[in-house]
């Protein structure tokens, strides 16, 4: 019982840190509920392992530097393969092969366009599934969606700043910090191009802009979604 809990929390402090990019251990100790103390032996755990690295910092007074964890390119590879088994790498593998194979027999613009149809029929099987409720209604279901196929999805709500509230409708960011098929995006990244289409053809009476990219380098996808005025 004590191994099983032991890797549950060593799992959560991998999943907050990919959400995060960062955190140090009393933030870690705080968010998870963990005494310091245990909290640090998984830390030291996790970094033989090699799955984060740390930096360190120099705090006010005559205090030791404080470290900052982060995952390591092995500690998100782990991940990648602990939160979607279902699309594993020989899954992505096989996916990046076939479209490989496909753009050799019929020709990258045929290519382009069978892309397309694949992402309207999906957006057309996730307008079907959200229904026509209330636009946050209709987020969380779409992110319900998305993680059920492997997606580290979740979505927050964003305030209108207070001179322009007058003028401005609900707005969530939708925040994807897995994606399901990124060996088939490294391979064919106008996927996410055509991701964002889709996102706006499932929600089409809202303004839907991307705001973070993972094949940019960066930690997760995020779409702004506003309702249209």
């Amino acid at each position: 019982m004590a191994t099983t809990q032991q890797s549950s929390t060593k799992q959560e402090i991998l999943e907050y840190l990919l959400k995060h990019s960062q955190a140090t251990a009393l933030e870690l100790s705080e968010v998870l509920n963990v005494s310091p103390q245990a909290i640090r032996r998984h830390l030291k755990d996790l970094e033989t392992e090699e799955l984060i690295t740390y930096s360190s910092t120099a705090q006010a007074g005559m205090g030791r530097p404080q470290h900052i964890y982060e995952l390591s390119r092995q500690g998100r590879d782990r991940l990648h393969r602990t939160t979607s088994d279902r699309f594993g790498d020989g899954y992505g593998e096989f996916a990046v092969s076939l479209l490989d194979t496909l753009a050799e027999t019929v020709g990258h613009d045929k290519m382009k366009t069978i892309l397309q149809k694949q992402w309207e029929r999906k957006a057309q099987e996730y307008r079907d599934r959200v229904g026509k409720g209330s636009l946050k209604e209709r987020v969380e279901t779409l992110v319900q969606l998305r993680k059920a196929e492997g997606f580290m999805a979740e979505y927050h709500s964003v305030e209108p700043e207070e001179q322009n509230s007058a003028d401005k409708g609900d707005r969530f960011v939708l925040i994807e910090h897995h994606c399901a098929i990124s060996n088939v995006a490294e391979s064919f990244p106008s996927i996410c191009g055509h991701e964002l289409e889709m996102f706006a053809a499932v929600l089409p009476d809202c303004i839907v802009e991307r705001t973070h990219w993972i094949i940019n380098g960066e930690h997760r996808c995020g779409y702004l979604v506003q309702a249209r005025q």
